[in-house]
């Protein structure tokens, strides 16, 4: 947990000296304008499960290299026959502030604090239980516009807290690495 909190200052000391300047002031820009919002969505549906998932977020460009924002998530999955003829349902909640980093034409940098609330089914009951995960992410990516106030995203972040699961262990990841790809909407300065 020490090391999350070193990277995270780290991360956001970085980017609070590369983001001042002259040419990277927003002065005169109206806040309305400054305000950005997106996500993603994702479904699947198949023989063993069906699941939705939707994340917004919005951010404010605090520069016009640095944007600080929120993201919040929510996953419904319902997890088909786990015994012949039931049927199981869980609902996932996450909430996420971070901050990213224009580094040059689209090029990213992201830090993000992510609290998650997850719920697993035990066996044999069938029961749901939850549990909390705190992570710290931070990768980069791209960000190509795809009009005067829209873009699309992709990005690569690695969990800097993640630690494997045992074999007896429910885990909302089982991979350090997270990809993610959305449309974010509102006011970019590319």
């Amino acid at each position: 947990m020490k090391i999350s909190l070193w990277l995270a200052a780290l991360v956001i000391s970085i980017g609070t000296v590369l983001g001042q300047g002259e040419d990277n002031s927003l002065k005169g820009v109206p806040a309305k304008e400054r305000i950005v919002t997106g996500g993603g969505f994702g479904m699947g549906f198949n023989n063993y499960q069906d699941y939705i998932s939707v994340s917004p977020i919005i951010g404010y460009s605090l520069t016009r290299k640095l944007l600080g924002g929120i993201g919040l998530s929510y996953q419904y999955v319902n997890y088909k026959d786990v015994l012949p003829g039931q049927d199981v349902s869980t609902n996932n909640f996450g909430l996420s502030p971070f901050l990213r980093f224009n580094v040059f034409r689209g090029i990213f940098l992201q830090t993000e604090y992510e609290h998650l609330n997850y719920e697993f089914i035990t066996y044999p009951s069938l029961e749901t239980t939850r549990q909390s995960y705190n992570s710290f992410f931070a990768g980069g990516g791209y960000v190509q516009p795809i009009g005067r106030n829209a873009a699309f995203f992709i990005m690569a972040l690695y969990n800097f807290s993640y630690e494997t699961p045992r074999p007896d262990e429910y885990a909302p990841y089982y991979n350090p690495w997270v990809l993610r790809v959305g449309v974010n909407i509102g006011g970019f300065i590319f």
